[in-house]
């Protein structure tokens, strides 16, 4: 399976110490150039700079600079490195929170799916016991989520009432 990662899926995990949830469930991880910048430039204070370390988090270089220019007309470079890159391996996933990448990406027939999605398959796979208080980490990290996004996934996750 090749799977491919946008800078916050890796950011949001790193920050609450659960990185290694997208080892046990997508190992291995392709990251483009871009994406590997913007987790280790700070300094190596940024908590995804740890991707330095983990030889299952590999960086690659994007060839198609035409699609990368394209895509950045509506996104960021990393997030238009992550999608050509997914393209150009026939990547089976691509790990993207935000919202414009995550339409871009889904116009040109890429499978998506989202750090709320890595839980829900972490807690599926028996990796977590529960959604509830990650998700509560991440948003003491920063981490937006809507309040009625945060019920919809805990009922889908059995952890609230509907």
């Amino acid at each position: 399976m090749i799977v491919v990662s946008n800078t916050s899926p890796l950011t949001n995990l790193a920050a609450i110490g659960h990185l290694d949830l997208l080892r046990q469930i997508y190992r291995p991880i392709v990251i483009p150039e871009a994406v590997f910048h913007e987790l280790t430039t700070e300094g190596g204070l940024h908590p995804g700079a740890i991707v330095r370390q983990l030889d299952w988090v590999t960086c690659r270089r994007v060839s198609n600079a035409a699609l990368v220019t394209a895509l950045e007309v509506e996104l960021d470079r990393g997030e238009a490195e992550a999608i050509a890159l997914s393209q150009e391996l026939a990547a089976d996933l691509l790990l993207i929170d935000e919202h414009l990448g995550r339409v871009v990406a889904a116009r040109l027939g890429i499978k998506i799916i989202g750090l709320l999605g890595v839980l829900m398959e972490a807690k599926h796979q028996g990796l977590i016991p529960e959604i509830k208080a990650l998700v509560d980490a991440l948003m003491n990290h920063g981490f937006r989520i809507g309040n009625d996004l945060y019920v919809r996934v805990l009922e889908a996750a059995g952890e609230q009432k509907l």
